[in-house]
C-alpha cells in the first residue's frame, strides 16, 4: 500500500468518487480541506466530455465547493492537445454535445458537424445529444477510412436512477456496425495524470489517483506510475477486483473512509 502521508497532489475523479449528479458525497468538502491544510493540491480529473470545464465550475458551486478551471483537467483538454499533435490543421467531424464541439474549437481544432469533403479526422464525446443521424454520419466517415479518436472509454455514465451509455458503449456500437475501433484519449492513458504532475511541480511519489472505475481511473494510476485509490461509492465494486487485472494500491468505502485513513497517517 502508498505511504498516505507523502500525497499532496490528489487527482479526482467526480461521478461516483465525490458525488452523483447533484448529491454531493458526505466527507468530500471536509476532505478537500483538508488537502489544503496539509498544504496539498487537489485537480478534478474527468473523462465526461458533455459538458465544459466552465460547467464544471457552476455545478461545484451549486454543491457549496468553490473551484475555478484551473481546477479540472477533462478529457476533452487531452483530446486537444493530441489533436493539435498529430492532426495540425486537419478538419475534424466533431460527434458529441454543442459544448463539446466548442471546447474542441476554442482549442483551434478545425470542426464540422455534418459531412462535407475534406474530413480528415472522426472526434466522439460522450454525447447526451446524440441523434441517429451523427450515428449514420460517423458510419460514412469510418467507412470511408477517416482516423478515429474517442475522448474517452467510459461504458456507462452514472446517475441518480442508474446508468447511461457513455463513449465507449456508442463507440462499441461504431464498431459493430464498421469494425472500426477508436484511439481512446483520456484515463487510462496516462497524459492526464503526467500533465498534472507537470503543470503543479509534484513528483509520482506525492501524487495519488483516486476513483470509481477499475478500467479508467485505476488504470490511468497504474499506467502513469503513481498510486491508485479505488473507492466503492460509484460503478466498481468488490466483485470487480476478483476477475480485473487492473489492480489499486489501496481501496476504501468512500472520501470519507480514504480521509479517515489519511488523518491517521499524519504525523
Amino acid at each position: 500500500m502508498g505511504n498516505l502521508s507523502q500525497k499532496r497532489l490528489f487527482l479526482l475523479d467526480m461521478d461516483g468518487t465525490i458525488y452523483l449528479d447533484d448529491d454531493l458525497f458526505d466527507g468530500t468538502v471536509d476532505f478537500l480541506h483538508y488537502v489544503r491544510e496539509i498544504g496539498g493540491k487537489y485537480l478534478f480529473l474527468t473523462n465526461n466530455s458533455s459538458r465544459s470545464v466552465e460547467a464544471y465550475v457552476e455545478k461545484m458551486a451549486r454543491l457549496g465547493i468553490q473551484t475555478t478551471t484551473e481546477d479540472f483537467l477533462t478529457s476533452v483538454d487531452a483530446t486537444v492537445l493530441f489533436l493539435r499533435e498529430h492532426y495540425p490543421g486537419k478538419l475534424c467531424y466533431a460527434s458529441g454535445t454543442k459544448t463539446f464541439r466548442e471546447q474542441l474549437a476554442q482549442g483551434g481544432i478545425r470542426i464540422t458537424d455534418h459531412l462535407e469533403d475534406g474530413i480528415d479526422v472522426l472526434v466522439a464525446g460522450f454525447d447526451t445529444e446524440l441523434t441517429f443521424q451523427k450515428l449514420e454520419d460517423s458510419c460514412i466517415l469510418l467507412n470511408r477510412g477517416v482516423d478515429f479518436i474517442a475522448a474517452n472509454p467510459d461504458w456507462v455514465c452514472p446517475t441518480w436512477y442508474g446508468y447511461v451509455p457513455d463513449c465507449g458503449s456508442v463507440c462499441e456500437m461504431l464498431f459493430r456496425a464498421t469494425g472500426r475501433r477508436p484511439r481512446f484519449i483520456g484515463k487510462p492513458q496516462p497524459e492526464m495524470a503526467l500533465l498534472a504532475m507537470e503543470r503543479f511541480g509534484y513528483d509520482k511519489a506525492q501524487t495519488m489517483v483516486v476513483g470509481d472505475r477499475l478500467y479508467t481511473d485505476i488504470a490511468c494510476g497504474i499506467n502513469a506510475g503513481i498510486d491508485a485509490c479505488f473507492v466503492l461509492s460509484g460503478e466498481g465494486t468488490l466483485e470487480d477486483l476478483k476477475t480485473s487485472d487492473t489492480q489499486p494500491t489501496m481501496i476504501y468505502e468512500n472520501i470519507r473512509a480514504l480521509l479517515n485513513a489519511m488523518r491517521e497517517e499524519q504525523p
